[in-house]
């Protein structure tokens, strides 16, 4: 089965597209890749390519089935109506949303270009619609730092509040949402689901933590897997990564989502990634390479990098460093941030540096990690914040 791009990342472009892929004949789509094989398994509706918890791009090819069984079992939770893409198309929550409306034999409207509370309250709003006098409910898909920004706004514009207030239910992934903003979110009169998957499980597969029908969750060692008809088939052209990654139990595949979790009277509470990554407004950020970059400035060989909450972005990272480095260099943060944007990129960036007068270490030599973490979370006294 051939592999073909759209003919650029514009959602309507995308749109065609996806429609060609899911409900015809047409090609695969080949969405955030560039130099990728021209053949893909039969059944192919998409490939998304992203970088995964490693930063290394990974690109997952997604069945027609899946992203279908994904769509169905959504509007079964959820209930059938209008869609609002305000994601990026060629991310796997910006792929479903258009599915979703496809199946639901309605065109999505869409809020392209930078995101803005503005034009996204005027397409709310302009999605509303009866059918057979009845109100047809809408739905949009958000990460927290969008609807961040829409709270913010509708404070001060009741169109905002209004179209926020608008929605049956708007989905909210892509990492950790803060719970005061969910708090903020309620008051406001949103109605909100959070979600939890990925592109290989084609998009959000856990609403609030409650699996959708036909998905299976297991906590195996501590890690959370995922089986059901929403698993993509796995990496183009790495059978290896596929095998470790999709592993069969019992005759059943499961994926293995690298995240640490548990099951409490049946809803899933994920505790975080077991890897040294972070999730920042919807990026994935090594803290192994933020901690390389780091290091490279002169007199910080020893600094360590740990995540902390991050009200905006969900998560950030604080830099742990001890007193005699950081009376060398006064605009620390400030030279730390260009560093790391510089190598790395800005959503990498550590929101702020934390200054011990002795870094903890384990009986290795090691830092200790836990320690320093618990620390940054507690807001160690920082001068330079």
């Amino acid at each position: 089965m051939r592999l073909e791009p759209p003919a650029s990342d514009d959602p309507r472009d995308v749109l065609r597209a996806l429609r060609a892929a899911v409900l015809g004949a047409g090609p695969a789509v080949a969405l955030g890749g560039a130099g990728l094989p021209q053949d893909v398994p039969p059944g192919t509706a998409a490939v998304v390519t992203t970088s995964g918890s490693t930063g290394v791009p990974k690109s997952v090819v997604i069945s027609r089935n899946a992203l279908i069984s994904s769509a169905y079992a959504t509007a079964a939770r959820l209930g059938e109506g209008a869609w609002l893409l305000a994601v990026p198309a060629t991310y796997v929550a910006g792929v479903q949303v258009i599915v979703r409306a496809l199946l639901a034999d309605r065109e999505p409207a869409v809020v392209s270009g930078p995101f803005r509370p503005e034009p996204f309250a005027a397409a709310a709003l302009g999605m509303a619609s009866h059918l057979d006098g009845v109100r047809v409910p809408s739905y949009t898909s958000l990460v927290p730092a969008q609807l961040q920004r829409l709270l913010d706004a509708a404070k001060h514009d009741a169109t905002v509040a209004q179209a926020l207030r608008s929605f049956e239910a708007i989905l909210i992934g892509g990492q950790a949402l803060a719970p005061s903003v969910r708090e903020r979110a309620e008051a406001a009169g949103a109605r909100i689901v959070r979600t939890y998957g990925s592109s290989e499980t084609s998009g959000g597969c856990v609403y609030d933590g409650v699996p959708l029908d036909g998905v299976g969750i297991a906590i195996v060692d501590g890690e959370v897997r995922l089986s059901g008809p929403t698993l993509a088939e796995g990496y183009l052209g790495d059978p290896e990564r596929t095998a470790a990654v999709f592993p069969r139990v019992d005759g059943a595949r499961w994926y293995r989502t690298g995240d640490g979790g548990e099951i409490v009277d049946g809803v899933l509470h994920v505790t975080g990634r077991l890897d040294n990554v972070i999730v920042s407004g919807g990026v994935n950020v090594s803290l192994d390479r933020v901690e390389a970059a780091v290091r490279g400035i002169p007199g910080l060989e020893s600094a360590v990098v740990v995540p902390i909450p991050d009200a905006d972005w969900g998560q950030g990272s604080a830099v742990v460093v001890s007193e005699g480095a950081a009376s060398r260099r006064p605009d620390l943060l400030a030279a730390i941030r260009e560093v790391v944007g510089a190598s790395v990129g800005a959503p990498a960036r550590p929101a702020r540096v934390v200054v011990l007068e002795e870094l903890p270490t384990l009986p290795s030599g090691k830092p200790d990690r836990a320690t320093l973490r618990r620390l940054a979370d507690e807001g160690a006294p920082n001068p330079r914040d």
